[in-house]
């Protein structure tokens, strides 16, 4: 087993090694390659945007200017073609553009005439993310261009994300739980204390245990002479507990007070309050779950009772019993905890330990071989673990669930943009 310092050790030249990997992606030595948008760029050619704010691409006197288009629609390619500086009408270009993403899925698309311009019969979803073919042809000449149009995407090595720890799961069907919150007290067990008096009342000879101290059954906390036989008897614990309350000392008579009082504290009672709008959604046996005070562990149990009488401040308390043979919980400690109200499975669902922002959406990173990339996310209900997807991302999909953060900021270090 690794110890936290030897962990640490291996994170830090995790880091020194992605760092190293980010420099080499960065100078690839191939100057005629079309500009790459994306993992390490450090040598880009810059675009050259047209009229209408699209790239253009030339071969020879013909010139092709396309542009993402999202102004009233979905993401759609508009595109352009000019001979020798002179805008040409759409019916007289073929224009096919297939775009390849991570994994291999490729998206084709065909273009009609639209107004000047040409338009894509498909939707570009998010993320503009692939790797482009063009091919048009105009008077029988044909002109394709080829280019990367990367965007949230890096690539780390195997043994550099084992070493960094980064987790990932399947995207899938989950059972979400609905809680609610609530807040209560620990008290001891009422069933679980032993209020102890004199049998005969007489004089303390003796005294043998202290509040605080632990004493088991049968064990004897006090001598007693009586007054009517003159003789010695012993008071003893009818339970095994601790005593917190002791009101004996030697010389005293019992008279008929309560001498000693024992608490059982091995399992106590929770009680959480519930208000008014929440009070109906609660029923016996709904499960609990309550935070330790070192905030490092928690405890289950479930409701056992719920008192039909309303507090002064209208709320109504439930009751669970819980474990305590590990001496944890302290009768009189405030709590926080959540109640089960409702199950909601769903079709579609990823941890949220593995979201991070990307521009304006939420994402998780999709994983295929080395290489990472965003999925924005269209997000329904949540509960503390999981978080359902509506769309952005396809059911199996292998996503990163732990330690997303540095997946974030390797492709913030890489400057991947997002080019229209």
């Amino acid at each position: 087993m690794k110890t936290s310092i030897q962990r640490a050790g291996i994170k830090i030249l995790a880091t020194i090694l992605l760092s190293a990997l980010i420099v080499a992606c960065g100078n690839t030595g191939d100057e005629n390659t079309s500009k790459k948008e994306g993992h390490g760029e450090t040598n880009e050619v810059e675009v050259i945007k047209g009229p209408h704010g699209g790239r253009l691409l030339d071969s020879g006197d013909f010139t092709l200017e396309l542009s993402i288009f999202e102004t009233g629609v979905p993401p759609e390619f508009r595109a352009w073609a000019n001979q020798k500086g002179q805008l040409l009408k759409p019916d007289e270009v073929d224009l096919n553009i297939t775009l390849t993403r991570l994994g291999g899925k490729i998206d084709d698309i065909n273009f009609k005439p639209h107004g000047d311009a040409m338009r894509g019969d498909s939707v570009i979803y998010e993320p503009h993310s692939f790797v482009v073919t063009i091919n048009a042809s105009h008077n029988g000449v044909k002109h394709t261009w080829l280019y990367d149009n990367f965007e949230g995407r890096t690539k780390i090595e195997t043994a550099v994300a084992s070493a960094l720890e980064i987790e990932t799961s399947i995207a899938g069907s989950v059972v979400l739980q609905e809680t609610i919150s609530v807040f209560g007290q620990i008290t001891a067990n009422p069933e679980a204390v032993s209020n102890i008096s004199a049998r005969f009342a007489g004089v303390i000879k003796s005294v043998s245990a202290s509040i605080g101290d632990t004493v088991k059954k049968g064990q004897t906390l006090a001598t007693i002479e009586s007054n009517e036989s003159l003789k010695l008897y012993s008071i003893k614990a009818a339970i095994s507990g601790v005593l917190t309350q002791r009101n004996a000392n030697a010389g005293e008579q019992t008279g008929d007070r309560q001498l000693f009082t024992v608490t059982d504290t091995s399992n106590v009672w929770v009680e959480l309050s519930l208000f008014p709008a929440d009070h109906k959604r609660v029923h016996i046996g709904a499960p609990v779950s309550m935070e330790m005070a070192n905030g490092n562990e928690s405890v289950q149990g479930k409701i056992e009772a719920i008192n039909v009488i309303a507090e002064a401040n209208q709320s109504v308390k439930t009751r669970m019993t819980v474990n305590n043979k590990n001496g944890l919980l302290v009768p009189g400690s405030y709590v926080k905890a959540q109640i089960k109200v409702a199950e909601h499975p769903v079709p579609l669902a990823v941890k949220r330990s593995g979201l991070q922002a990307f521009r304006d959406f939420t994402v998780v990173y999709a994983q295929i071989g080395e290489e990472y990339e965003v999925r924005m996310l269209e997000l329904g209900r949540q509960d503390n673990e999981w978080i359902e997807v509506l769309g952005g991302l396809e059911a199996g999909t292998q996503y990163v669930s732990e330690n997303s953060y540095i997946i974030k900021a390797d492709i913030e270090k890489s400057g991947a943009s997002h080019d229209h």
